[in-house]
């Protein structure tokens, strides 16, 4: 601190000693130095970039995960698309074999019994150097809180699947078939799910030619389809027909 000394100070009464008591010291204290306006608005321009560059990295972020999830949904789609493409052929496969199987006949009656005729889906079929696929007569139900993969490996051990070759996309497609009917055997006796019958009241048309619509009641099967990329993603699909 530096000591400034004070002018004399004059009136009118004896100069000498009121003069030299009267003296007094200004002490001038020393000021912190200050930063200027340049330096200060560096520092705000530093401190809004840091704000931009936050918000900036977290969008950046969250158009990533955007991104990812929309390659994900992309892709399930794509793959459910491909699956229903490759269970068609399945399904398809399937229902030609029912249909040549319904017009074909099969002795059941053991000798010395004189043979009785009776439909090949009336009973259970084993793929054979005669049969091309397995054929289940009953309804069979995955059980209470059991996943359709577990139930499925259950007619796997039990020699029910039918594998087809897998396609170019790699997709390995193997199908079931189930008549719905509680027991083998006739349609007429086995309980089986199937379309009623017309009433007598409607069997035949009003016009004069007559029209037959009378038809014998048809048998529901449940077709069950497994599709299995080559990623190892799998679906399930279900198809009723009435043969």
């Amino acid at each position: 601190m530096a000591e400034v000394p004070l002018p004399d100070l004059r009136n009118d009464g004896p100069p000498a000693q009121h003069t030299r008591c009267c003296r007094a010291r200004l002490r001038i204290m020393p000021l912190t130095s200050l930063p200027s306006r340049a330096q200060r608005q560096r520092g705000l321009v530093l401190v809004l970039a840091l704000i931009v560059l936050a918000a900036m990295s977290l969008a950046a972020v969250g158009l990533m995960r955007g991104v990812f999830g929309s390659n994900r949904v992309a892709g399930n789609l794509a793959f459910q698309q491909a699956a229903l493409q490759a269970a068609d052929v399945g399904v398809e496969r399937a229902i030609a074999w029912l249909e040549q199987k319904s017009a074909e006949l099969a002795q059941t009656a053991p000798a010395p019994a004189p043979p009785t005729p009776a439909n090949k889906l009336w009973n259970t079929i084993n793929a054979s150097a005669t049969e091309t696929y397995n054929y289940v007569p009953t309804r069979a139900d995955p059980a209470p809180n059991q996943t359709w993969e577990a139930f499925w490996q259950t007619l796997v051990a039990a020699n029910q699947i039918n594998a087809l070759p897998a396609d170019a996309a790699g997709n390995q497609v193997s199908f079931v078939i189930h008549r719905l009917c509680a027991n083998a055997g006739d349609p007429t006796a086995s309980r089986c799910e199937s379309a009623p019958t017309l009433p007598a009241a409607v069997q035949n048309s009003s016009k004069s030619s007559s029209l037959k619509l009378k038809q014998a009641s048809q048998v529901y099967y449940r077709i069950t389809v497994r599709v299995q990329s080559a990623r190892n993603a799998t679906s399930y699909i279900q198809t009723m027909v009435a043969i």
